[in-house]
Formats: C-alpha cells, structure tokens, sequence
C-alpha cells in the first residue's frame, strides 16, 4: 500500500489494521494535536519532545545524533540529552498528544498480539508451518527488488542464515531466475574462525559452494566503539554484532561499490528461543517459554523494567543490523523478523516441547528447521553447534583482543559521544 493509505492504518481507533502494512516500515501519522508512530520490528523508530515558545515540538528520526541535529536546526540545541529521547516499541501505536507542559506520557495499542502455544507438539508440523511462513516473506522480498540486482546473504552457515539463503535460492528457481545473482557472504577475520570452515561445509553439502564469496578481513578493522556510534548503543553482545557487521559489509561495498540488496537470518534466535539462559542471571527456562515475545520486546512496555529511551529485547537490538546497513548504504531484510514468521513461532508449545530441559529447547531449533525445509523446500539443511557471529567470524585471540571484558566500556564511550551531561 502507498504511504499515506499505512499512516492512516495508524490513526485508526483499532490499531488492528497496522498488521496489514506489508513489509518493514517505521512512520509517523498526525491528527490535530493526536500522534500516532509505529514500526516494523527490524527498523528503529525515535522521537524527542521539545518545549516550543508556542507549546510541544515533536522530532521524529531513526536516529538519536539526527535528532540532536534536527533540534539544533530549531534552536533547541540546549534541550537535548540522549537520554532525554525515546525509542518507539515495535509491535505497538505509540500515541502522543502534543496538548501542553507537562505533556502526558505515551499510550501504546498493541497491533500485533499472535496466540501462544497453539500449535500441536509435532515437530513436522511445526516445521512446515515456519518454513512456509519464511518462504512466503522471501516471496514477497524478491518481487520487491528489482529483476536482475545482485542478491546477497549474510551467511555464516549457522541455522538461520542457512535457512533463509536455501529459501532464496529457491524461489529464484520457482520464479525461473537464475541463481548466479545470489551470493553467501562470508566473514573470515584474520583467517577466519570456526564460521569459515561451517560455511565452506555447508555449501559444499548443499551443492551450493558456487554462490560462496568469502570477505576477508585484519583484527584491526573491528572497531567495537565506531560501533557503539554507529548503533548508538552499548550493550556489549549488541556491540560486538555490530562490529563483525560493519567489517563483512564495508569488505562487500569495497569490492561491490554499487551493490545494494542483502538478507540475513537476524531473528531466528529470538523466534525459537536459542540463548544461552545460563548467561543471564534475569532469566529461567519458565520465563523464557512462558512470557510474550520475550526476546523480542524484552519484558514488554507494561513492566517496571521498560526503557523509554530503548525499547527492549531485538525491538531494542534491531539496530545491530539496520544502523550498519544504513551507514554503508545496504538495504539489509531479514524474513525471520516479519509478524507472519514470529506469529507461528510463538504459536509453538515450547513448554510441552521441552519440559524444562534446557538442552531440549536449544536443539528445538535444528529440529525446526532441519524438517521444515524438506517438507516444504525439498532441499537439506545441516546445522551445525550454535555460535554467535562475533565469535564465529574470527579465531578466538582476535575476539579476546579486540572485545572488552568491561562492559561499562562501551557506555562511556557512549556517553562521551555527547558530551558531559
């Protein structure tokens, strides 16, 4: 749908009909003094409210240093303080009336709000309907671009990366295309870690080692706190994807000056749960499969927890992927994000699937996969031990010397971006 046809999907008293804006967005609809902002879960969405001589000014931005900008153009410049913005959360109308001081806080309609548990505990069952779920986006994504521009994915050759190259490749061959414009792009760091090698094996096993494009890459182009710029964050697991970003995606802009289009497997882990629980004292295996999109939204904008200046959960680590693309001009899109894909995962029976192992649930997603694609692409997918990327991409001497071991790191950096406060 056009733009104005989705902004007005916003102002609806039932915010229902946001669900129906396709693809991902991030917008901001005006009634009167009433407005409504929304966005997609792959895309941030920022605001800041200033006090105009004639009442509140709203700023609206991806970005915290664009809206300093912005309210520097006005004359607020004496106003801001990055804590002083806030972070739209996804999956909800975030409504503001611009009615006064003090102005009142936001409210929040929920838009997208998917059954739990109401698959049956099959995991054929389970897989098919995911997989098909991630193959119709894939579908979608493809009639988007247009015919004949190169296609990238960012591929380690960990599950989710595999799952959504498999699915482009075959809808290009459902659509009669040829293959040759898709590439898996590979980070090797110094060599390469244990990505490298699970690549190579995957495409090899799959028939695919034609479309594998290996970026390789010196310890010293990760820059963890250029990242914490660019994502204008510091969480450190956020921090340290960030980096291996930047570093695969500038190697891919330095050896394709024009290439544009590339999709990844950001919210795979998220969508079936795969975090190590142990590594987070907040957390227990019952929260993790009994609460709402845990990993999505984090605790939700209901609880005591919840930032205004970032939203939680991959509604807050959205920009690990989005703000690197934008600064290097990609458009990046990740199918495992979109409400259709997140909707059958949370309609998985987690609890009955795992019984409280910790170990049931973190082979839930191979399984997932592993069956969805034969069924619904006919095609094999091996998987692989889990890693995370910034662990994979590069042996584990370069990981241990270019990431800090102190958090607080990356905040002060943070903080420095902007001056004393």
């Amino acid at each position: 749908m056009s733009a104005d046809a989705a902004r007005e999907r916003l102002l609806d008293a039932d915010p229902a009909g946001v669900l129906e804006i396709r693809g991902s967005f991030a917008l901001v609809a005006r009634d009167g003094e009433r407005v409504c902002l929304a966005r997609s879960l792959n895309r941030p969405l920022r605001y800041f409210l200033a006090k105009g001589p004639d009442g509140p000014e709203l700023f609206v931005a991806d970005r915290i240093d664009r809206l300093r900008e912005m309210l520097a153009a006005a004359g607020y410049a004496a106003q801001f303080h990055p804590s002083y913005t806030r972070m739209a959360p996804a999956h909800c109308v975030t409504e503001l009336r611009l009615i006064g001081c003090p102005d009142p806080g936001p409210t929040y309609r929920r838009f997208f709000d998917p059954p739990r548990g109401t698959l049956p505990p099959d995991l054929d069952v389970i897989g098919t309907a995911y997989v098909a779920a991630l193959q119709a986006e894939v579908r979608s994504w493809l009639a988007s671009v247009p015919t004949g521009e190169p296609l990238g994915v960012l591929f380690s050759g960990g599950a989710d990366s595999a799952a959504v190259l498999l699915a482009v490749y075959h809808e290009l061959l459902a659509r009669g295309e040829s293959p040759a414009r898709l590439k898996a792009f590979t980070l090797a760091v110094e060599g390469g870690g244990a990505d490298r090698a699970q690549a190579r094996d995957f495409l090899r096993r799959t028939g695919l080692s034609l479309l594998g494009e290996e970026v390789e890459v010196q310890g010293s182009a990760l820059d963890p706190l250029e990242a914490v710029a660019v994502i204008e964050d510091y969480k450190p697991l956020d921090v340290e994807c960030a980096t291996m970003v930047l570093a695969l995606l500038a190697g891919i802009r330095r050896r394709y000056p024009t290439w544009r289009f590339l999709a990844d497997g950001d919210g795979g882990d998220e969508n079936l749960r795969d975090y190590p629980i142990e590594e987070n004292p907040e957390l227990t295996i019952r929260s993790v499969v009994s609460n709402r999109m845990l990993y999505h939204e984090g605790w939700g904008v209901e609880a005591l927890k919840h930032s205004l200046t970032y939203s939680g959960g991959l509604s807050r680590g959205c920009v690990r992927g989005y703000a690197p693309a934008r600064r290097l001009g990609f458009s990046v899109f990740s199918p495992l994000t979109a409400p259709g894909v997140v909707a059958v995962a949370e309609a998985i029976p987690f609890a009955r699937l795992t019984n409280g192992s910790h170990d049931a649930l973190y082979a839930l997603k191979g399984e997932v996969l592993q069956r969805g694609i034969a069924r619904v692409l006919g095609l094999e997918c091996p998987v692989y031990p889990k890693r995370r990327f910034q662990h994979g991409a590069a042996p584990a001497a370069v990981v241990g010397r270019r990431f800090s071991a102190d958090p607080l790191r990356y905040r002060r950096h943070f903080s420095e971006l902007y001056g004393p406060s």
